[in-house]
């Protein structure tokens, strides 16, 4: 017998944030895995831009490609990762990772988009001490090479 998929404690229940934002570019839903990442509950977020937590460094060339993608109904990142900075609601740097699937009505008009997003904050600071340890360890093998 098959159940029926409740969506909504389906999203609700996952670890990862997921955003849902309309063709104007304002949240119209935020889990509470959203709200754990980010720091911002529901009611904050709701009818709110991405600006929420986009650096402002990098507003300018957010709002450029999300217009892109609404006006094509297309984005890249559909299957690609993207990692970018973020900030949260304390203003701390954040590094996250995300896919975006574009949301169309039935007469395949693209109404929004939806991103599932994980926090990559702890892995990218790793990632960067050992690219700087590598860089040290090489520059003192240099030195000490005939």
């Amino acid at each position: 017998m098959k159940t029926q998929l409740d969506t909504h404690a389906l999203v609700a229940a996952m670890g990862d944030a997921v955003v849902v934002c309309d063709r104007d570019g304002l949240i119209t839903l935020w889990n509470p895995g959203a709200t754990r990442m980010f720091g911002y509950s529901e009611d904050e977020a709701l009818g709110q831009t991405l600006n929420l937590i986009t650096p402002e460094r990098l507003r300018a060339r957010h709002h450029d490609g999300y217009a892109h993608s609404m006006e094509t109904g297309t984005t890249r990142y559909g299957n690609d990762v993207l990692r970018v900075p973020a900030i949260n609601k304390a203003g701390q740097n954040m590094s996250i990772a995300f896919t975006v699937a574009m949301l169309k009505d039935e007469a395949g008009e693209v109404t929004g988009v939806a991103a599932v997003i994980r926090d990559e904050t702890a892995r990218f600071e790793q990632d960067r001490a050992l690219k700087k340890r590598l860089m040290e360890l090489e520059a003192a093998a240099a030195k000490t090479s005939p």
